[in-house]
């Protein structure tokens, strides 16, 4: 991990808010550039590109860390709910906002024992940009679509339960100069109002 980005890291836990959004806006701006790059095909495709958002895709960076800097960006952030994770993610998570419309996902895992993808990532890489995540209306059908027409298989054969009741999958896509880049295609749980 470069310095830029492990100060960025460090930012995320501070107690100065100004700070906390400088940091979060350089992690966002990475982020983005990796998926951007890595997945700017897909907007040639019509139907994908309407099941992504079109022109202004929502994007959240999926940030892996410590368990022990979770916590600390947890309490720095004011202890935002904990996202309910399905157990055999062996994760724990939660959201962040920031002005312009930047978000992102702080991730850790469940246990110091852990063995689920974010602890592997953590092992492998240390804390980063684990996953870049798009906002999509209809997981099933843009996976089908990355299959078929861009030979790009998801990670999972069918789409499964994310956090907080979301319909997901994942795409390991190549990026140039960036090796693989975690893409993760999240529907909303439905609403029961």
């Amino acid at each position: 991990m470069n310095e830029l980005m492990q100060r960025a890291i460090e930012g995320m836990s501070s107690p100065d808010s100004e700070t906390r959004a400088v940091s979060a806006t350089e992690i966002y701006k990475t982020g983005r550039a990796l998926a951007d790059h890595a997945a700017y095909p897909w907007w040639g495709d019509e139907e994908l590109a309407v099941l992504l958002n079109g022109n202004d895709p929502k994007m959240t960076i999926g940030l892996a860390v410590t368990p022990d800097r979770f916590k600390q960006i947890h309490e720095a952030s004011g202890l935002p709910r904990l996202s309910e994770v399905p157990p055999d993610q062996d994760a724990l998570e939660f959201e962040l906002h920031f002005p312009g419309g930047l978000s992102m996902d702080i991730l850790t895992t469940s246990t110091p024992a852990a063995t689920g993808a974010i602890a592997r990532f953590l092992q492998k890489f240390g804390e980063g940009i684990q996953q870049i995540e798009y906002l999509c209306k209809d997981v099933d059908r843009a996976t089908q679509i990355l299959k078929t027409k861009f030979d790009v298989p998801a990670i999972y054969p069918e789409t499964r339960l994310g956090a907080d009741g979301t319909r997901v999958n994942f795409f390991l896509i190549s990026a140039p100069d960036a090796g693989k880049v975690l893409i993760e295609l999240y529907e909303p749980a439905p609403r029961l109002d």
